[in-house]
């Protein structure tokens, strides 16, 4: 399923996403390739979490998109049913334990199970000298585009081993690799070793699930939009 989900959505050579109107004109030659399975995105109601809820959709699957404000679940899912996609919205800010479990619930009393999980919160409040950048800073780029990735996944991946596997989709940033910002470099470099080279895909989640770790270059992204 992974390997498919990869050729609909050109992840191997996506640079960035285009969320203009040809966005709306993607083929559906595809469509009903992920039928009946269900698919959970956070920070899916603008941008890349968008695209991605999107495609996903459009083959078929089953989407819970996610926001930490309703009003954008609400424009993001309208915008989604409008097409005659299968697709609902939740409020979840990742970091808090309660909507991360809400997530879950909502997906497992909608649809039966969890087949892929999109990680793909992240914030990035601080911009400067890692010398500045205060404990508190650290603490909510760590809890929400590292703890939470890891926390979500507990949740999943039992849900997964019901269904007999599934794939768990980690956006990171070339930033990983090629270090541009501070302190958020560090942290997608952490976010690396949750791929599939990972200890947690060797000793826990290999024998239930897939995981795909995804290095995006920077273009106009809006981390605290979504």
């Amino acid at each position: 399923m992974l390997r498919a989900l990869l050729q609909t959505t050109s992840f191997q050579s996506l640079k960035f996403v285009n969320m203009s109107s040809k966005a709306a004109g993607v083929s559906r030659s595809n469509q009903g390739l992920l039928q009946n399975k269900v698919a959970l995105v956070t920070a899916s109601t603008n941008g890349i979490g968008f695209a991605i809820a999107q495609r996903l959709a459009r083959d078929g699957a089953h989407v819970i998109v996610s926001s930490r404000k309703q009003q954008n679940v609400d424009r993001a899912v309208a915008a989604l049913q409008k097409e005659g996609l299968s697709v609902t919205g939740i409020v979840c800010h990742v970091a808090k334990t309660e909507d991360r479990k809400q997530l879950v619930a909502t997906a497992i009393a909608r649809h039966g199970g969890i087949d892929i999980l999109v990680s793909n919160a992240a914030v990035n409040p601080f911009f400067g000298n890692l010398v500045d950048v205060s404990e508190e800073i650290w603490d909510k780029i760590l809890n929400v585009n590292v703890k939470a990735t890891a926390l979500l996944m507990n949740l999943v991946v039992p849900e997964m081993k019901k269904r007999g596997g599934g794939s768990v989709v980690i956006v990171s940033s070339i930033a990983a690799f090629t270090p541009f910002q501070v302190p958020y470099t560090p942290k997608k470099k952490v976010c690396s070793f949750l791929s599939p080279f990972s200890f947690l895909q060797r000793s826990i989640i290999s024998k239930f699930s897939k995981i795909l770790f995804i290095s995006l270059t920077s273009y106009k992204v809006k981390f605290l939009e979504a």
